[in-house]
């Protein structure tokens, strides 16, 4: 699989053949696909592709109690798969987990917990196949992916989840009632932060030669990524950082932090984005161009217009670092989101505050909490927890999961365009030949904000920085393509 050679879609492909058509589909009815299909009835059979870090806990929280069984786990990584590998010592066990769906037929769902840039290629493989999939957040690495997965779910019928564990919890179903009862008034802008990064960024690319740790199958872990060399700065978790790989501060947890927001405000896409990022100096008055990392710092605002008879709102996001201007509701005792992050909703009657993950709502000043009386609740508590709300879906237990690809794939194609202004942003510059005393003016003529068009998925006012909105993939880790 060591082949560099590229394929990439075109907007052309995806406006003139239709979404579904440019993934490559073959619509099938439901009976014949998926050779491990079970009725919802039977034992849930789950194949884990990743198998350390977060796929060690995606796994584990998704078997037992009897409904599910763990007959397949995939991990190009021998070393961070050990563990999990040890507490399912009958579910067989693969690298490729093209060669797993096409080998073990008895996989009724699957769980995607792979960096970033495997997610949709993994995912698509799977649903073709008829399997349920639990994929981790964001769900896709770009904008055209999570388009695509979105797609591919309604055509093929079959039960899925992102990996935004607290959107099942008491505190998003709380706040989004909270708005909803127009506890504030009518919502305006939307504050969201995060102490992320928590590895590298806004470095240049690693050089040098490594040997490639035995225990790792390097071209695996590239999947539709370019081939370069291997280096430790990528990986196990500083992959992150690297554009070809992650998605930054911002998709690492703007699914968690912003879902409140996107449900309760049905945010849906935005029609304009602007970005501004934290400038790295290599010398004295000398800004340097790391193209392939994410920026330290970023604060993005995010322009949605009126819909479904709710005044237009600007969500405003910041990490490294950066935070909102503290409300002046607060005391100087008074703790500002938590210490991860937080979620501030402005009304044209108050205030409304939430940790980094939606819980803990409460209006400001807090003293109004002190004899609150909570509106009634209008959503269901999901008393089975995220991952088994997926499971009991596919076993035809509950009627739908909490963060669908319905969901799941607008939330997450809002919050990727937040990295197209990032990249474009910088791009911009270097192709318009500034010199770094001159890049100020981006911010101050407005020419940093890009206009988006979400049914053709373009920006209109801006074409390079459509060559952001996909990627570029290697031969035989296309979309859709199979093994």
């Amino acid at each position: 699989m060591g082949n560099n050679k590229k394929s990439k879609f075109t907007r052309r492909q995806f406006i003139g053949t239709g979404a579904v058509a440019a993934a490559g589909f073959t619509i099938v009815p439901r009976h014949v696909l998926g050779n491990g299909y079970r009725a919802p009835s039977d034992t849930v059979n789950i194949a884990g592709i990743g198998a350390g870090g977060k796929g060690y806990s995606d796994v584990k929280e998704c078997w037992g109690n009897g409904i599910s069984n763990v007959v397949a786990l995939c991990d190009v990584d021998d070393r961070q798969s050990a563990r999990l590998y040890g507490d399912f010592p009958k579910a067989a066990k693969y690298k490729d987990f093209r060669v797993m769906l096409d080998k073990q037929s008895d996989i009724d769902a699957v769980t995607v917990s792979t960096p970033d840039h495997t997610h949709a290629v993994a995912a698509m493989a799977a649903m073709q196949m008829g399997k349920h999939v639990y994929v981790q957040k964001p769900l896709t690495h770009n904008i055209y992916e999570a388009r695509m997965l979105t797609e591919a779910a309604r055509k093929y019928g079959i039960v899925t989840q992102m990996g935004n564990q607290y959107a099942s919890g008491d505190g998003t179903q709380k706040t989004v009632e909270y708005i909803n009862a127009g506890l504030i008034g009518n919502v305006h802008t939307v504050h969201a932060w995060t102490n992320r990064p928590v590895w590298p960024q806004g470095i240049p690319k690693p050089t040098g030669e490594h040997d490639i740790p035995a225990e790792l199958d390097w071209d695996l872990w590239l999947g539709p990524a370019n081939m370069r060399s291997y280096n430790p700065a990528y990986l196990p978790f500083k992959w992150r950082g690297w554009w070809d790989f992650g998605t930054g501060a911002l998709g690492d947890m703007a699914c968690h932090i912003v879902d409140p927001a996107f449900r309760a405000l049905k945010l849906g896409h935005p029609v304009s984005v602007e970005a501004n990022v934290a400038a790295v100096y290599a010398a004295d008055f000398a800004e340097a161009y790391y193209p392939d990392s994410c920026p330290p710092a970023s604060k993005i605002v995010f322009h949605y217009p009126e819909r479904d008879g709710l005044p237009p709102v600007k969500l405003v996001w910041y990490d490294g670092g950066m935070k909102p201007d503290r409300p002046i509701e607060l005391s100087g005792e008074d703790m500002m989101g938590d210490w991860s992050g937080g979620l501030i909703f402005e009304g044209s009657q108050g205030k409304l505050m939430t940790d980094s993950y939606g819980n803990n709502p409460r209006l400001l000043p807090l003293s109004k909490m002190d004899d609150f009386t909570p509106p009634p609740e209008t959503r269901r508590r999901i008393k089975e927890g995220h991952y088994q709300n997926w499971i009991q879906a596919i076993k035809g237990e509950v009627d739908s999961t909490t963060s669908d690809f319905e969901i799941a794939g607008p939330l997450t194609e809002t919050i990727l365009i937040g990295n197209l202004a990032l990249r474009s942003y910088s791009n911009r510059k270097l192709r318009e030949g500034k010199k770094p005393g001159d890049w100020n003016a981006w911010e101050y003529t407005g020419r940093n904000m890009l206009h988006w068009d979400s049914e053709n998925l373009k920006v209109t006012n801006y074409d390079e920085a459509n060559e952001f909105v996909g990627r570029e993939y290697r031969q035989g880790w296309e979309l859709g393509s199979g093994k």
